[in-house]
Protein backbone atom coordinates (compact mmCIF):
# COMPACT_ATOMS: atom_id res chain seq x y z
CA UNK A 1 0.00 0.00 0.00
CA UNK A 2 2.88 2.36 0.77
CA UNK A 3 4.44 1.73 -2.65
CA UNK A 4 1.15 2.48 -4.37
CA UNK A 5 0.79 5.67 -2.34
CA UNK A 6 4.34 6.70 -3.25
CA UNK A 7 3.64 6.02 -6.93
CA UNK A 8 0.39 7.96 -6.90
CA UNK A 9 1.88 10.94 -5.12
CA UNK A 10 4.86 11.10 -7.47
CA UNK A 11 7.39 10.92 -4.61
CA UNK A 12 8.79 7.58 -5.78
CA UNK A 13 11.41 9.16 -8.04
CA UNK A 14 12.73 11.24 -5.16
CA UNK A 15 13.33 8.12 -3.06
CA UNK A 16 16.01 6.85 -5.46
CA UNK A 17 18.95 8.65 -7.05
CA UNK A 18 19.35 6.32 -10.03
CA UNK A 19 17.26 7.07 -13.15
CA UNK A 20 14.38 4.58 -13.32
CA UNK A 21 14.18 4.86 -17.11
CA UNK A 22 17.81 3.72 -17.45
CA UNK A 23 17.25 0.83 -15.05
CA UNK A 24 14.15 -0.20 -17.02
CA UNK A 25 16.26 -0.31 -20.23
CA UNK A 26 18.89 -2.47 -18.51
CA UNK A 27 16.25 -4.84 -17.10
CA UNK A 28 14.51 -5.11 -20.51
CA UNK A 29 17.83 -6.02 -22.14
CA UNK A 30 17.49 -9.45 -20.54
CA UNK A 31 15.67 -11.85 -22.91
CA UNK A 32 13.76 -13.43 -20.00
CA UNK A 33 12.10 -10.10 -19.08
CA UNK A 34 8.94 -9.24 -20.97
CA UNK A 35 7.30 -6.68 -18.69
CA UNK A 36 8.45 -4.83 -15.61
CA UNK A 37 6.18 -4.12 -12.67
CA UNK A 38 6.60 -0.54 -11.39
CA UNK A 39 7.24 -1.75 -7.82
CA UNK A 40 9.89 -4.24 -9.05
CA UNK A 41 11.57 -1.42 -10.99
CA UNK A 42 11.63 0.83 -7.94
CA UNK A 43 12.91 -1.93 -5.64
CA UNK A 44 15.64 -2.91 -8.11
CA UNK A 45 16.75 0.74 -8.32
CA UNK A 46 16.77 1.11 -4.54
CA UNK A 47 18.61 -2.20 -4.00
CA UNK A 48 21.21 -1.21 -6.60
CA UNK A 49 21.69 2.14 -4.93
CA UNK A 50 22.17 0.53 -1.51
CA UNK A 51 24.58 -2.04 -2.96
CA UNK A 52 26.74 0.65 -4.59
CA UNK A 53 26.70 2.60 -1.33
CA UNK A 54 27.80 -0.51 0.60
CA UNK A 55 30.55 -1.31 -1.93
CA UNK A 56 31.86 2.26 -1.79
CA UNK A 57 31.74 2.49 2.01
CA UNK A 58 33.40 -0.91 2.47
CA UNK A 59 36.09 -0.10 -0.10
CA UNK A 60 36.80 3.27 1.50
CA UNK A 61 37.07 1.81 5.01
CA UNK A 62 39.23 -1.13 3.89
CA UNK A 63 41.22 0.74 1.26
CA UNK A 64 44.95 0.77 1.10
CA UNK A 65 45.07 4.35 2.36
CA UNK A 66 47.02 5.58 -0.64
CA UNK A 67 44.87 8.69 -0.73
CA UNK A 68 43.28 10.19 2.35
CA UNK A 69 39.62 11.25 2.08
CA UNK A 70 39.28 9.70 -1.38
CA UNK A 71 37.91 6.48 -2.81
CA UNK A 72 40.12 5.22 -5.62
CA UNK A 73 39.74 2.58 -8.30
CA UNK A 74 42.45 0.58 -6.53
CA UNK A 75 40.33 0.57 -3.34
CA UNK A 76 37.41 -0.88 -5.34
CA UNK A 77 39.49 -3.48 -7.19
CA UNK A 78 41.19 -4.50 -3.92
CA UNK A 79 37.75 -5.06 -2.37
CA UNK A 80 36.63 -7.16 -5.37
CA UNK A 81 39.78 -9.26 -5.06
CA UNK A 82 39.99 -9.67 -1.28
CA UNK A 83 36.40 -9.64 0.06
CA UNK A 84 34.42 -12.81 -0.60
CA UNK A 85 31.14 -10.87 -0.76
CA UNK A 86 32.38 -8.80 -3.71
CA UNK A 87 34.51 -11.40 -5.55
CA UNK A 88 31.88 -11.71 -8.27
CA UNK A 89 32.94 -8.19 -9.35
CA UNK A 90 36.59 -9.17 -9.95
CA UNK A 91 36.10 -9.31 -13.75
CA UNK A 92 34.45 -5.88 -13.76
CA UNK A 93 36.97 -4.30 -11.36
CA UNK A 94 40.29 -5.93 -12.26
CA UNK A 95 43.55 -4.88 -10.64
CA UNK A 96 45.38 -2.24 -12.63
CA UNK A 97 48.62 -3.43 -14.15
CA UNK A 98 51.21 -1.68 -16.28
CA UNK A 99 51.02 -2.27 -20.04
CA UNK A 100 54.58 -3.65 -19.99
CA UNK A 101 53.58 -6.24 -17.38
CA UNK A 102 50.50 -7.17 -19.44
CA UNK A 103 52.61 -7.67 -22.57
CA UNK A 104 54.97 -9.93 -20.61
CA UNK A 105 51.96 -11.94 -19.40
CA UNK A 106 50.75 -12.33 -23.01
CA UNK A 107 54.18 -13.53 -24.11
CA UNK A 108 54.28 -16.02 -21.24
CA UNK A 109 50.76 -17.19 -22.15
CA UNK A 110 51.90 -17.93 -25.71
CA UNK A 111 54.84 -19.94 -24.36
CA UNK A 112 53.10 -21.73 -21.47
CA UNK A 113 49.51 -21.78 -22.62
CA UNK A 114 48.27 -20.17 -19.41
CA UNK A 115 48.64 -16.87 -17.54
CA UNK A 116 49.98 -16.77 -14.00
CA UNK A 117 49.93 -13.54 -11.99
CA UNK A 118 53.07 -12.44 -10.22
CA UNK A 119 52.96 -11.50 -6.57
CA UNK A 120 54.36 -8.01 -7.26
CA UNK A 121 51.89 -5.92 -5.26
CA UNK A 122 53.28 -2.44 -5.86
CA UNK A 123 53.71 -2.49 -9.64
CA UNK A 124 50.10 -2.23 -10.71
CA UNK A 125 49.51 1.02 -8.85
CA UNK A 126 52.32 3.13 -10.30
CA UNK A 127 50.15 4.75 -12.96
CA UNK A 128 47.01 5.20 -10.84
CA UNK A 129 44.94 8.41 -10.87
CA UNK A 130 47.31 10.47 -12.98
CA UNK A 131 44.45 11.76 -15.14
Amino acid sequence: AEMAAARLSGTENRLVSLPLSRIRVIMKSSPEVSSINQDALFLTAKATELFVQYLATYSYKHGRGKEKNALTYTDLSHTAEECETFQFLADILPKKILASKYLKMLEKEKRDGEVREDDDEGEEEEDEDEA
